[in-house]
């Protein structure tokens, strides 16, 4: 795992940690939607070179840094820039560990760009809470297939808008997020993801979309306790079969080990 520090000069700094027996800090976590034009973010590639800072998707990173400064933490996660995606390797690990990496997060910070807290006319000093509401169930960060993970993975989750300011948190917003998601509010509250059936896991996916095809199915790997190799130009149908096949050999193994245990 990478994770990034921002100096008091404003460096940003990685830091590596492998292997079993490393001992990674407490970290935040962001959540965030792509930019539709994925040049705008900040990549590996851009904080190696120092130039990350001219660049639109830097604002994010900014955010997060000084969300994850106020709650006392050095170390924060972004999946744009932390991880290497020129290397196949790199991003394949990190695709099958990315929802552990969600759940270990001290807090995950969701960036809403398309949330505004906007002013009241009648009074400016107020937030009108119902044109809020709007925009956020309207986000298009409900719709994405990864952050269906960033929503169920980590116990603290905190939704902010585009200027960074709080909405709530998934507690506090909780009846809101399953009308929106059609999620149970057990699933929300951390009831462990194998007490719901495949079906109703698969069924929270519906409707969400993904950039790559092939990452409809990828972005359940945790949701199922999966891990297995990526083949990006399988395409979307043969992704799914894949992902069935091993559900199916994950839960017979878990029969297995119960039958045995009562033997």
């Amino acid at each position: 795992m990478r994770l990034l520090e921002r100096k008091l000069d404003g460096r940003l700094v990685f830091s590596e940690y492998i292997g079993k027996a490393t001992h990674i800090p407490a970290y935040a976590i962001l959540s965030h939607t792509w930019a539709a034009n994925n040049t705008e973010e900040v990549t590996f590639q851009d904080i190696e070179a120092g130039t990350f800072e001219t660049k639109p998707g830097y604002n994010k990173i900014r955010f997060c840094a000084e969300k994850a400064a106020a709650d006392g933490l050095r170390y924060f996660w972004i999946d744009t820039c932390c991880i290497d995606k020129k290397n196949a390797v790199e991003l394949a690990e990190a695709i099958n560990s990315m929802f552990r990496w969600y759940q270990q997060a001290a807090r995950c910070y969701v960036y809403l760009s398309d949330v505004s807290m906007v002013r009241s006319n009648e009074d400016p000093s107020q937030t009108s809470k119902l044109m809020c509401e709007t925009a956020f169930r309207k986000s298009r960060w409900f719709t994405r297939g990864w952050t269906l993970q960033e929503l169920l993975a980590p116990v603290k989750v905190v939704f902010f808008s585009k200027e960074g300011e709080r909405i709530g948190d998934k507690r506090s917003l909780e009846q809101c997020i399953c009308e929106i998601t059609a999620i149970p509010p057990e699933a929300l509250q951390g009831r462990p993801l194998s007490a719901f059936s495949t079906d109703e896991r698969l069924s929270w996916q519906v409707g969400r979309e993904t950039t790559r095809e092939e990452d409809e199915a990828y972005s359940l790997l945790g949701i199922f306790n999966i891990y297995m190799p990526l083949l990006y130009g399988e395409g979307r149908q043969n992704a799914f079969l894949r992902l069935q096949k091993h559900i199916d050999e994950f839960s017979a193994g878990k029969r297995c080990t119960i039958r045995q245990g009562r033997s």
